[in-house]
């Protein structure tokens, strides 16, 4: 996506707490996530936020239909994130397609590197597939903690392994 530079705009953000800790979002006035992740701090989420997206932060206590897809998650509501709207700077084509596929993981569903690299269309292509995840700064609405290694075990999480293994049990079916 090619967009000018929004520095002078503004984005809200707000903490939430949660079980696997502070929960941070950023939206830009669009209403999309432009970053999020679980840190207290929104400062620890700008550095991910492509330069053409970034904005100076203001702390809303209330993002509205994010702050409440985010509750509605964390109350079992596991499908209340798909729809919320996500801006990130792609990359290039595989970058936003890969991202948007993840999207479709579903919860309770976890797929391997290898999987993933594969519903992306470039099935050997698990580095790729891999960066895509590394890159992803919007935790959780893009659900990169859905993606294990080849051999089943969690692998890596920018926001730490207890957190992704929290979300995963969290979002275990029944």
């Amino acid at each position: 996506m090619s967009r000018t530079n929004t520095t002078s705009s503004m984005i809200d953000s707000t903490v939430v707490d949660t079980p696997a800790g502070p929960f941070t979002v950023l939206v830009g006035p669009d209403g999309a996530v432009r970053a999020s992740g679980f840190t207290a701090d929104p400062a620890n989420l700008l550095p991910l936020v492509h330069p053409s997206l970034r904005g100076e932060p203001r702390h809303r206590p209330d993002l509205g239909p994010v702050s409440a897809a985010v509750a509605d998650y964390l109350d079992g509501d596991l499908a209340a994130i798909d729809d919320v709207p996500v801006e990130q700077h792609t990359g290039g084509a595989f970058m936003a397609h890969a991202w948007q596929v993840l999207r479709d993981v579903k919860p309770g569903a976890p797929v391997t590197y290898t999987g993933y690299a594969a519903l992306a269309g470039r099935p050997i292509a698990v580095r790729a597939a891999a960066a895509a995840c590394a890159r992803n700064a919007a935790a959780l609405f893009v659900p990169c903690h859905r993606v294990l290694r080849t051999d089943g075990t969690l692998g890596g999480y920018r926001w730490g392994l207890p957190v992704k293994r929290w979300l995963l049990d969290h979002e275990r079916p029944g």
